[in-house]
């Protein structure tokens, strides 16, 4: 009982440092996750029987088959407020309902009264040589029959006794054994408390860091406000912003690479016209050569004549195919696109970039004076949160309730070794009674064993032999030691029932099932006045719907003592700790945090210009097929090497002289021609043509293009202009959300920590199961149960052994005197035995 009357002190004291409300906690994403350090109890919340269960389980099954009955609610309290008890109505309600108890009762008076009766009138008779007490044997033919059953009988009887004995001695043992860990369970339930006591001011300990540890994140935000709240924003104006400028400045690069063509294009076409007059001025002179020498004496005669007429049609095809004069000039069109290179497009661009990108450092200049005052703020609830937790008197109660303790913990220290002295009393009275059982038993085995192995079917009564006369005696000592011990036992037995089945049945079943905490929580049942016997008791307010049902489960599920305990009823903490007051104050501080940013201008004016002059420069208006056009043509009429070849194969069939000399030089010269004059024109040509395509692609619809990147970027501008401040003051909001959540999570962790977790009642729980389910019904219950069981079996089976003892005694013993029969009769006589 110390252990419960120390729960219930230490929940009175614990009650006075918490706080009020029971509210719901969830986890905040990108807030911080706490959790109070879980705190070990040493003792076990079950209790297990071991090897021996299965042999309590059997008791259990005997008494629900004696007592089926359900727990008698409405009984129980009409007896505890013992008002409207009528005894003759209520009597029999009892008795209807102990009526199995009371029917077993009644038979084992009966065996305690008629027992001792019939042992005397026994004796009396045999000392009349009656009942069996003459020692003359009259001879029955069915005689060996008679003796095996008797002796089968008898033997099972004895091994069915001899298991009840067993149970005996097991279930003292276990009395014996249970007993003096009693001790031990005990301890392990004040070591329970002691470290219930030592954890929570270390609870209360961590519930303060973790303040610390929040106000650090959020110190951390604030510090690093630019890289939060500027990067929000910047991240919600990007997705506008970054398309419009990579368009801008994907058309600054189409600038400079059409810069880049049209010089390239105008560098090649002087380069082509000056290498196409070279080419033609040295075909022209190698063609008037050849024409010289077709025109010269040496061409009239035969066979010189003939290869000079074939020669002389081909040498029209002799000269340059290209007419570069007639290309326009893009020398306009090239000063144009200079003059918006000149404006650097790109560097505009990334003026626009710098100004989305500096957001960041912009907020953080801004807010520095304002970060300063929240953070005092933060400060100073730090402050108060320290102060809070030093005005409770924690130490003050932890110490007065460790004191108690430690004194319930002197007095079952005291008391226990009585208790073990008694057990021992105990213990030593159930091995005399297991031992005089035993004692009986073994004389019933010896007999059976003296009897059979000693039995002589040759023998005639009177001639028996010694050992088996000596079982017959040790048959008739059990049945004498029998009748002298029998209602003793079954005395002891009777009182062990009743006490014992009605303690399983009325205390630990009941217990197991909550049904003696609903009988506890019955209104105005252990006081009239009181509604809740609990809570008037602990609060004196009997009102509260406090249940010692709802307490025990809330302490057996670990919940704190606030919870548990519904201890807002007496004290409320929420004057030094208002969640909204503490929020109240941190959202004040951080109204102040106003961010101002400029008007971001993504492209001035001048930028704008320029996109609207490469629009008009008017390199979409250039005849674009008439250069290609020209650079696919061949730079000659026809292929130098071949009409040099032919002309080499002509002269080869001249005779040898001046014309065939004159021949074989222009030949040369035409392949000097084309291995040093072709190459730069072909160059010149290739440049022209990819200038021409590079133009011809970025010309492609360039006004649209332009006029659609200036329409997208007038809408972010105007996106802009008039959503930027919303933006920020949104964003802000949210940043000042996000740090006020912070707190307002811890806030609401506190207040769940300190009512659902914090002191947790579960030793209480643990201590009433050890009081309860522990000593009462695991250590002194189900062995008393057991020990009666097995030692009420064993005295009943008495009765039988006796009987059938004093029968088959007359099998084994020497007796005075025997009928007498002629010899052929007594030799059909003594041949039928065993």
């Amino acid at each position: 009982m110390a252990l419960v009357f120390s729960a219930l002190l230490l929940l009175g004291l614990c009650g006075k440092i918490s706080s009020e409300g029971q509210p719901a906690f969830h986890n905040t994403p990108g807030a911080m996750n706490y959790e109070l350090p879980t705190t070990k109890y040493e003792t076990q919340d079950t209790f297990n029987a071991g090897i021996v269960g299965p042999l309590y389980k059997m008791v259990h099954i005997f008494l629900n088959v004696v007592q089926p009955n359900d727990f008698p609610l409405d009984l129980i309290k009409k007896l505890i407020q013992n008002k409207n008890f009528d005894i003759s109505v209520d009597s029999k309600e009892i008795a209807l309902y102990e009526i199995g108890v009371l029917i077993c009762a009644i038979l084992g008076l009966l065996f305690i009264i008629l027992m001792p009766l019939v042992g005397c009138f026994f004796c009396m008779c045999r000392c009349c040589n009656k009942c069996g007490g003459e020692m003359h044997q009259r001879q029955k033919q069915n005689a060996p029959c008679r003796r095996k059953c008797l002796g089968l009988s008898l033997l099972v009887i004895c091994l069915l006794m001899s298991l009840g004995i067993i149970y005996g001695f097991v279930a003292n043992q276990q009395t014996r054994t249970r007993i003096k860990g009693t001790q031990k369970l005990a301890k392990s339930n004040f070591r329970d408390f002691q470290t219930l006591l030592t954890e929570t001011p270390k609870q209360i300990d961590y519930i303060v860091e973790q303040y610390t540890n929040t106000k650090n994140k959020a110190f951390s935000d604030l510090d690093g406000i630019g890289s939060v709240l500027g990067g929000r924003i910047k991240d919600q104006l990007k997705p506008k912003v970054t398309p419009v400028l990579e368009e801008i400045k994907a058309m600054a690069t189409a600038i400079k690479q059409t810069k880049d063509a049209l010089q390239n294009m105008s560098s090649s076409l002087k380069s082509l016209q000056d290498a196409a007059t070279q080419l033609n001025t040295n075909l022209s002179s190698v063609r008037n050569s050849i024409e010289n020498s077709l025109s010269s004496s040496d061409c009239t005669s035969d066979p010189a004549s003939k290869i000079c007429d074939s020669i002389r049609p081909s040498l029209s095809s002799l000269g340059s195919s290209l007419n570069s004069s007639q290309l326009p000039s893009v020398d306009r069109e090239l000063n144009t696109v200079t003059d918006v290179d000149r404006t650097d497009l790109e560097s505009l661009v990334k003026r626009g970039y710098t100004t989305i990108d500096e957001i960041p450092n912009t907020i953080q200049n801004q807010t520095v004076d304002v970060i300063k005052d929240v953070k005092k703020t933060l400060d100073s609830i730090s402050s108060n949160i320290k102060d809070m937790s030093q005005s409770i008197p924690i130490e003050d109660m932890l110490l007065q309730v460790s004191h108690y303790l430690n004194n319930s913990n002197r007095y079952l220290n005291q008391e226990l070794p009585k208790l073990e002295e008694y057990d021992s009393y105990w213990w030593l009275g159930g091995l005399i009674v297991c031992f005089l059982l035993t004692l009986i038993v073994t004389f019933f085995f010896l007999g059976l064993l003296c009897g059979v192995f000693g039995y002589d079917k040759h023998a005639t009564p009177t001639r028996r032999g010694c050992v088996s006369n000596t079982g017959g005696i040790f048959l008739m000592a059990g049945v004498g030691f029998s009748f002298l011990f029998c209602w003793i036992l079954m005395i002891l037995v009777v009182l062990t029932f009743v006490v014992g089945a009605n303690v399983e049945k009325l205390l630990c079943e009941p217990y197991e099932n909550k049904k003696l905490l609903q009988v506890l929580d019955t209104p105005y049942l252990l006081k009239e006045q009181w509604q809740f016997y609990l809570s008037g008791m602990l609060f004196n307010n009997p009102d509260i719907n406090m249940t010692f049902e709802q307490v025990y489960r809330d302490c057996k599920r670990g919940r704190g003592i606030y919870a548990a305990f519904q201890l807002e009823n007496v004290v409320n903490i929420s004057d030094h700790f208002n969640i909204d007051q503490l929020s109240e104050n941190i959202n004040t501080e951080l109204e102040n945090l106003n961010v101002n940013i400029d008007s971001i201008e993504l492209l001035d004016n001048t930028g704008r210009k320029s996109l609207e002059d490469f629009a008009h420069s008017g390199i979409d208006t250039i005849d674009y097929s008439t250069y290609l056009k020209e650079t696919e043509k061949s730079p000659t009429e026809v292929n130098l090497l071949t009409f040099a070849s032919t002309l080499e194969a002509k002269a080869n069939q001249l005779p040898e002289g001046k014309l065939k000399q004159a021949f074989l030089l222009d030949v040369q010269n035409i392949r000097a021609i084309h291995e040093h004059l072709l190459p730069p024109v072909q160059q010149s040509l290739n440049t022209l043509r990819q200038s021409v395509w590079t133009l011809q692609q970025t010309s492609n619809k360039l006004p649209e293009k332009v006029k659609k990147i200036l329409a997208s970027l007038d809408s972010v501008q105007h996106f802009l202009t008039n959503n930027v401040s919303l933006i920020v003051i949104g964003e802000t909001k949210k940043f000042g959300k996000t740090i006020l959540g912070y707190f307002e999570h811890y806030l609401h962790w506190v207040l769940y920590a300190i009512t659902e977790k914090m002191t947790s009642c579960k030793p209480m729980a643990t201590a009433m199961d050890s009081a309860v389910n522990g000593i009462l019904c695991g250590y002194v219950a189900d062995p008393l149960n057991l020990f009666w069981f097995g030692i009420g079996k064993a005295t009943v089976l008495l009765l039988p052994a006796v009987i059938i003892a004093i029968k088959l005694a007359k099998y084994y013993r020497r007796m005075d005197s025997e009928d007498v029969y002629d010899d052929s009769t007594v030799s059909g006589m003594w041949h039928f035995t065993l």
